[in-house]
């Protein structure tokens, strides 16, 4: 049976676990990184240099923003070590496409694009086809979005 002094210490601990709710929800991370290794564990920098995802070592790794880095050379690793948001994908590594759509969701290395000379990722290449048709539009809603999904 709810009496009075129950209700009231029921609403006056109501704040405190929206609170503590709204804690959970942000708790998000703000790089995506299945099992703590970023972009599933492909070279960032190959994606400028070569043109396409290529594999990285788990020998050759560079913890950055909570996240576990791997590269396919030394030379790679030292290139992102020394200006990580040069080489790092746009919106933490989470699906472009969703980030500008207000959600976040996740990521394969094979759906990409550099556009302004800025990684971006999709969910799949079918994702990627919808990003591709208006990337400056869904880069501005993006980053309208950012970092606010991360606690959706």
């Amino acid at each position: 049976m709810l009496t009075r002094r129950s209700a009231l210490a029921l609403f006056a601990t109501a704040p405190a676990a929206a609170a503590l709710a709204t804690r959970a929800r942000a708790a998000t991370p703000e790089i995506y990184a299945e099992g703590g290794i970023a972009i599933d564990g492909t070279d960032p920098v190959a994606y400028f240099t070569e043109s396409k995802p290529v594999a990285g070592d788990p020998a050759i790794t560079h913890d950055w923003m909570g996240a576990t880095w791997q590269f396919s050379t030394e030379e790679n690793r030292a290139t992102f070590a020394a200006d990580p948001e040069a080489y790092a994908p746009q919106f933490g590594g989470y699906c472009a496409w969703a980030v500008a759509e207000g959600y976040t969701a996740s990521t394969v290395p094979e759906a990409w694009t550099i556009h302004d000379g800025k990684l971006y990722l999709n969910f799949s290449r079918g994702v990627r086809r919808r990003w591709e048709r208006d990337i400056p539009g869904n880069i501005a809603r993006g980053e309208g979005n950012w970092p606010a999904v991360l606690a959706n």
